[in-house]
């Protein structure tokens, strides 16, 4: 049975664009049929002329349905512009980093030709990322309904002018202030923008939803890390009439006038990411931050029935003139 891989790149840049055409021939060269969107194919035949490695056509040849990986050549950006595309088919993406950090990514520009090895031979696990749906309010009416995989963004839309805001945790008003805006995040969107916000690190694996105010003006702000099952809200307060500005992924966005209402929840839906690699989440964070490590010794691995050693006793010298209690002084 044919096996399809689907090749997604940032084919704007030169440097996606060869590594495109390398993955296409490494797929082929391994038995594996690279499938394409028409646009980017178009770019590929106009970039390097008429192409000698042949790959299908989505939506012509094949659909969705019929791939069976995703992978994908880029930064985040990239990574979450797939997303948005396989997401209803559930199919697994798997990065590249073509990027900076590529915090989504599972391996570099450098492991191509092993990461398609790798893909021949199945030698991968999918794992499940939760993700966040938004519906946005306004005068009692729904103006918008979407989904995010890192985060949603409320931000002030006017440089001079700060948001007044409310947040609400499961139906119940928490604190308002003036900031520049709030972040609503899942744990894979606690290393993008909530990060920078301030708001902490959350491992992958962890079950919980994210709200981080940026910049605001108020004694309680701090970052608050609730229950996956739990209801966020943020209200734009009519005090002023400063408008805001609500993205998700940094990739959608909509205008939002005072009075307007986000809501968020987890979805149902998640989104699905290939591993060829089970490294820790720490050594990943260590890795795309560059953090330093020096001086660090490692756990002691002893036998469990290792007896341990004795607890060293040190004796006190006695002074050799009575100390006066207080009472005598």
């Amino acid at each position: 049975m044919s096996r399809r891989i689907l090749v997604l790149a940032h084919t704007g840049r030169e440097e996606s664009l060869k590594a495109a055409r390398e993955a296409c021939r490494e797929l082929i060269a391994s038995g594996l049929i690279p499938v394409m969107d028409p646009e980017e194919r178009a770019d590929m035949a106009l970039f390097f002329g008429e192409r000698d490695e042949p790959a299908e056509v989505l939506g012509s040849d094949c659909e969705l349905p019929d791939v069976e990986l995703g992978m994908v050549l880029g930064g985040d950006g990239t990574i979450l512009r797939a997303a948005e595309m396989v997401r209803d088919q559930n199919l697994p993406l798997l990065g590249v980093n073509l990027g900076h950090v590529g915090f989504l990514a599972e391996s570099e520009r450098a492991d191509l030709k092993d990461t398609v090895r790798w893909i021949a031979r199945r030698d991968y696990v999918v794992e499940e990322r939760m993700t966040i749906d938004i519906q946005v309010w306004v005068k009692g009416q729904r103006l918008w309904h979407t989904w995010a995989l890192n985060e949603v963004s409320l931000e002030k839309g006017n440089r001079e002018r700060m948001l007044e805001v409310v947040m609400e945790v499961d139906e119940r008003p928490l604190t308002s202030f003036g900031c520049d805006g709030v972040v609503m995040a899942t744990p894979t969107g606690s290393t993008a923008y909530a990060f920078s916000a301030g708001g902490p690190v959350v491992w992958p694996e962890v079950e919980a939803l994210l709200m981080v105010p940026i910049s605001a003006h108020a004694l309680f702000t701090k970052p608050l890390v609730v229950s996956p099952r739990s209801r966020l809200a943020v209200e734009v307060l009519t005090r002023t009439d400063a408008h805001g500005v609500l993205w998700c992924d940094g990739r959608r966005s909509i205008d939002l006038p005072p009075g307007s209402r986000i809501e968020v929840t987890r979805s149902d839906k998640p989104v699905r990411l290939a591993r060829t690699h089970q490294t820790p989440f720490s050594a990943r964070l260590v890795s795309k931050f560059e953090l330093p490590t020096s001086g660090w010794r490692g756990p002691m691995h002893q036998s469990r029935n290792e007896p341990t050693g004795p607890v060293p006793v040190i004796n006190q010298p006695k002074p050799s003139t009575p100390v006066p209690s207080p009472k005598h002084l």
